[in-house]
């Protein structure tokens, strides 16, 4: 059992590693599509695939023990991290200067926020005139209720919007 356990852990935890660096954008981080194309193809095989967890494991186990230390764990955490306040200084420092004021910080939120709004209103716009119709925001509402219900029916959460 112990040894099912040893062999889970060390699957899950180079997985760990990688998904935090792939969920905002999708492959990017510690296991980018080159990193992952290892015979350089310009195609991902399963199996380059299914050996991407022990790419990663390889890349932070920095002693070659074949086991990940609570030092290696955050020292590949500290490197992704440095990774992403660099791509955020990139996309947000407007002024060039490798810093970021409280302006450049609000400018950045405001266009996540305006990304968000016109996504939404895109997907809510159903028949493309530019404009919600009561009917629109209904038929959104009764989608939302129906993924916010459980087998029983029962009200999961939501948001609560568009509430006639």
């Amino acid at each position: 059992m112990l040894t099912l356990k040893t062999g889970t852990l060390a699957l899950l935890i180079p997985l760990a590693l990688a998904l935090p660096a792939m969920a905002d954008q999708p492959m990017r981080g510690a296991m980018g599509f080159s990193q992952m194309d290892q015979n350089g193809d310009g195609a991902i095989t399963r199996d380059e695939m299914q050996a991407g967890p022990a790419a990663i494991l390889a890349g932070a186990d920095t002693d070659g023990d074949g086991a990940l230390s609570r030092e290696e764990l955050i020292a590949a955490s500290t490197a992704r991290m440095a990774q992403n306040v660099d791509r955020m200084l990139e996309r947000a420092d407007g002024n060039g200067d490798g810093l970021l004021s409280a302006e450049e910080i609000a400018a950045m939120q405001d266009g996540r926020r305006e990304t968000r709004m016109a996504r939404m209103f895109d997907r809510l716009d159903a028949d493309g005139n530019g404009s919600l119709s009561a009917e629109e925001l209904e038929q959104a509402r009764a989608r939302m209720e129906r993924r916010g219900s459980g087998a029983q029916g029962e009200r999961r959460g939501g948001h609560g919007f568009w509430r006639g």
